[in-house]
């Protein structure tokens, strides 16, 4: 599989939930002062659902539909990040979420939370802009980048990494 994008990925009703608990003004978000290791000229704030083979957030329950529809054999990571409006696109640079031998077991997804002018873009230039409520899924050994975006406040994805 080189990527496959699913447009409408959760029920209406699912996905309005997780969208308006990510955008509200009680969701706990952190400040990380850089988006891809070791790049201090970006930052994000995240927040961590899952790691390490445990539960570490108590909005879990929130994104169940979402783990359940992808239905993994096991996860590895689960985190949302959210990114600021810029005055011009800006790329985090060119990443692999986790370095592993290759394989076509272990998959990364990205969920969309809003949409705007932001987007993930592969090494191979092909670029998927971010539209609410669909789901990028792609071989974990892909390299990518995000973006910012300058149409809307925030550019708030969910990322996934698991197995299959």
């Amino acid at each position: 599989m080189k990527y496959e994008v699913l447009n409408n990925f959760l029920e209406e009703k699912e996905f309005n939930l997780i969208k308006s608990t990510l955008l509200g003004n009680n969701f706990p978000w952190y400040y990380n002062n850089e988006v891809v290791y070791n790049d201090k000229n970006n930052f994000q704030f995240t927040h961590i659902f899952f790691i390490d083979h445990s539960i570490v957030s108590n909005m879990f329950n929130l994104i169940k539909p979402l783990i359940n529809k992808i239905n993994p054999i096991s996860l590895v990571r689960i985190k949302a990040n959210l990114t600021t409006k810029t005055n011009t696109i800006v790329e985090h640079g060119y990443h692999v979420d986790y370095d592993i031998q290759k394989t076509d077991k272990m998959k990364t997804s990205i969920f969309y939370i809003n949409s705007n002018n932001g987007y993930t873009r592969f090494k191979n230039k092909k670029m998927i802009k971010s539209k609410e409520n669909r789901l990028l899924s792609f071989n974990t050994d892909m390299e990518h980048t995000g973006s910012t975006c300058t149409d809307e406040n925030i550019r708030v994805v969910i990322n996934l990494n698991y197995f299959l």
